[in-house]
């Protein structure tokens, strides 16, 4: 066995041990590209190695993704089967643990019709919004993971060669996941027991509000009675734990979405809807947008802002210091798994009820009433730099300094 496949099932066991943590009786669903068939079935048999009851295989391919966007008849992009639909209700019904493995072509669909594009994000949006709804709640566990493409690897170093690039984004794939290190599983329970720590340190100071400083930002964004700051692993609904990034670097909570103000600019690119989306800025007034740029994809950030009114507000408010190892490697990843867990970001649209508490047992009434953001969006983008301050609001009037240069005060 070469060391690259002795990686690849390493990095499979953890995804089903650490990750969904796979029980006897499971039901797992893994969405994957077509040309990452080994990985897949290296997943596949370390979930049923673990006890699981059935996997099913979600194939997935850019090409046909896009000559789908440039030809389905219209009526059919923007209609969901009903087979399609019920799908989605068995995975509800069997409490279904997700493993969503990303490896797409960043700029897939660029130079598209904007319009279809949007439309296909919206009609797949409402189809999912059950699923995504469960996902948010953590009613069971799910994860996110990459994969290496030549597509994605020539984005990310278009200086090499496809087969070197494409062997050199796997190095950073199994560096920042630790598949690398002798024991990935038990370098992920070191990794998560001080998120988690520092979580806990924000969570008994209970900020009414931060306030973020940077150059082109000057925001302050309210935090939600009771909320409640994730770092390192969650916890599904029947109590187990998972990790629903690898990797993951951040500490993250929910937004008031009735009370964010001022202005702020991204720090990093945006892969979303197969575009890229390049030095946005958005201003704020009373929890919603009220002005939004980029220099690079602004016809799909608009596009992205008329999803619904949820996706004007902020659902999550997530920390990461500079110091990060993505982020000290200096690489972009035009993939939002990686580029997120580099930087500070914040996410468009709907909140995780798991962030404030009881939250997991409120309707989507409730979570509203209490602050949270509701919408059938969630798009994170990334705001931190080493010149980011950011500010704890106390509700006494108090100023307590939580990032200083990019990384933590204390």
């Amino acid at each position: 066995m070469t060391t690259f496949q002795h990686n690849l099932e390493k990095y499979a066991a953890l995804i089903a041990k650490t990750g969904i943590n796979v029980q006897d009786g499971d039901t797992v669903v893994i969405q994957i590209a077509v040309s990452q068939a080994e990985f897949a079935r290296d997943i596949t048999a370390a979930c049923y190695d673990l006890g699981a009851a059935e996997v099913i295989i979600k194939w997935q391919d850019d090409a046909i993704d896009r000559i789908n966007m440039q030809h389905k008849a219209q009526e059919r992009l923007v209609d969901v089967p009903d087979f399609q639909k019920q799908e989605y209700d068995y995975w509800l019904a069997n409490n279904a643990k997700r493993i969503s493995v990303m490896s797409s072509d960043p700029d897939n669909l660029k130079g598209l019709d904007g319009d279809r594009v949007a439309a296909a994000q919206l009609a797949n949006g409402k189809a999912m919004l059950k699923v995504r709804q469960a996902t948010q709640a953590n009613k069971n566990s799910w994860i996110v993971v990459a994969a290496a493409s030549p597509a994605w690897a020539h984005k990310v170093f278009p200086d090499l060669e496809a087969q070197e690039a494409t062997d050199k984004l796997w190095t950073e794939i199994f560096k920042t996941t630790r598949v690398d290190q002798p024991d990935p599983i038990l370098a992920w329970e070191e990794h998560g027991k001080k998120l988690q720590a520092k979580a806990a340190e924000l969570n008994a100071a209970q900020f009414k509000a931060l306030h973020y400083t940077a150059p082109g930002t000057d925001l302050t964004i309210g935090l939600p009675e009771n909320h409640i700051w994730i770092g390192g692993p969650n916890q599904s609904s029947d109590g187990r734990p998972f990790v629903a990034n690898m990797p993951t670097e951040e500490v993250f909570s929910a937004a008031d979405a009735n009370h964010i103000d001022g202005y702020i600019s991204s720090t990093k690119p945006l892969s979303y809807a197969g575009n890229t989306l390049n030095n946005m800025q958005f201003t704020f007034e009373n929890g919603r947008v009220i002005k939004a740029t980029a220099e690079e994809g602004n016809d799909v950030l608009q596009k992205l802002l008329q999803t619904d009114e949820g996706v004007k507000s902020l659902g999550e408010v997530a920390l990461v210091p500079d110091p990060s190892p993505i982020s000290q490697s200096k690489i972009t990843f035009y993939n939002t798994l990686f580029d997120e867990n580099a930087s500070n970001h914040l996410a468009l649209g709907s909140a995780y009820a798991f962030s404030i508490k009881g939250g997991t047992d409120m309707t989507q009434e409730e979570l509203k009433a209490a602050g949270l953001n509701r919408s059938q969006a969630h798009v994170d983008f990334m705001v931190g730099s080493s010149d980011m301050n950011i500010d704890g609001l106390t509700h006494d009037g108090q100023i307590v300094p939580v990032f200083r240069n990019g990384d933590w005060a204390n």
